[in-house]
């Protein structure tokens, strides 16, 4: 499952909704984000930016 630092949800509406320090896993039907918060499950996706500073650990 990716892992990162920052990643950037960008709606159908062009709103942008940003996570940090997450794991995610992108669907047919959108994009789940499990994040310190809880799990997040956001259907209304249009683009997805992630980015990683940091060397990943297991």
């Amino acid at each position: 499952m990716p892992h990162a630092d920052t990643l950037t949800v960008v709606h159908h509406d062009d709103t942008r909704t940003r996570f940090t320090d997450v794991r995610y896993q992108l669907h047919r039907d959108g994009i789940r984000i499990w994040s310190d918060e809880g799990e997040h499950h956001v259907t209304d996706v249009l683009m997805t930016q992630a980015y990683r500073q940091r060397e990943a650990t297991n």
